[in-house]
């Protein structure tokens, strides 16, 4: 068992949450400009600064084949400026984002990798439908979080009333959602849920993102790894207690797996943007209390408790 120490206990912002919540097309730049990777060098400037942007993607057909920079623009500078196409100088090797990914993804790879901007793929076609940059995550969520802290208000207001009549009869509610294998497409369903739930009840706003975050990452927990898994949420007038319990291969080695970026996630998680290695870290940081009971071949139980706090 693992108990955090309340100086180690993470501080959730809404920005923070809403990361989880956002997919990445709800804050990217589309329509997106592109260059051909034919185009001489030296008109890359004037695309560059015509647009006010510090990085293009480079298409062929309409497929992605490439990125060129200001800063590849520069290197080239230094280089005497010689004659040829942005293809010989462009990065071949891209990193990208996926449009209906939670844009934590997006933002857990410009840190990663130290980019300021990544082309955003459509993920069945493979095709270029738009480019996120770090000004485009802050405006988005700044737009969001406009939006979102009016909706949290009105349900805290409503709710209010739910939890203390909870308090007065000592009630418990039992939230349950069942969770499949390799269903990417649908992780983050159930900390949604969750969250619209807390929200309802009147859940203090820095419980509830607590919660909402440690629900995903146990949740892409159990999509990644086990065969399928269920998530139990009891929530009281003191405590949201969550238990995810899945039906896996188990943990070999629990210290290593909280260490921020252990992954032993397949190659196919990898390509479509996930296994970063920080979900039982994240965890542990959003949680009071975290225990994790483990068999080898069996699977994994997840115990989780965090205040309601006051609204």
């Amino acid at each position: 068992m693992r108990t955090t120490n309340l100086n180690d206990r993470a501080v959730v912002t809404r920005a923070q949450e809403l990361i989880y919540e956002l997919r990445t097309r709800a804050v990217m730049t589309t329509p997106t400009i592109t260059v051909a990777p034919e185009l001489p060098m030296a008109e890359l400037r004037g695309i560059l600064r015509d647009n006010r942007i510090s990085g293009v993607p480079v298409t062929a057909d309409g497929s992605l084949v490439g990125m060129i920079s200001v800063e590849d623009f520069i290197n080239w500078l230094a280089l005497g400026a010689p004659p040829c196409p942005v293809r010989e100088r462009m990065v071949q090797s891209v990193v990208t984002a996926y449009a209906d990914e939670p844009l934590v993804h997006a933002v857990r790879a410009m840190e990663r990798h130290g980019f300021g901007r990544l082309p955003v793929l459509e993920r069945r076609s493979g095709t270029l439908v738009g480019i996120v940059t770090k000004g485009d995550i802050i405006a988005g969520l700044l737009r969001a979080m406009d939006v979102s802290w009016r909706e949290e208000e009105i349900g805290r207001y409503r709710g209010g009333r739910l939890l203390d009549e909870m308090a007065g009869d000592s009630v418990n509610l039992v939230l349950r959602w069942h969770i499949g294998h390799k269903d990417v497409l649908r992780g983050g369903e159930v900390s949604s849920r969750l969250k619209a739930s807390l929200v309802r009840l009147g859940v203090a706003s820095e419980s509830s993102r607590r919660a909402a975050i440690a629900t995903y990452e146990a949740e892409m927990n159990v999509i990644i790894y086990a065969e399928e898994g269920d998530v139990t949420v009891t929530v009281d007038p003191r405590t949201i207690a969550i238990e995810v319990r899945d039906r896996g291969p188990g943990i070999p080695d629990v210290q290593q797996a909280m260490e921020p970026g252990f992954s032993t996630a397949p190659d196919w998680v990898r390509e479509l943007g996930f296994g970063a290695g920080m979900g039982l870290h994240n965890i542990w940081r959003c949680a009071d209390t975290f225990a994790i009971d483990t068999d080898v071949g069996s699977g994994t139980c997840l115990r989780i408790g965090i205040p309601v706090g006051a609204p």
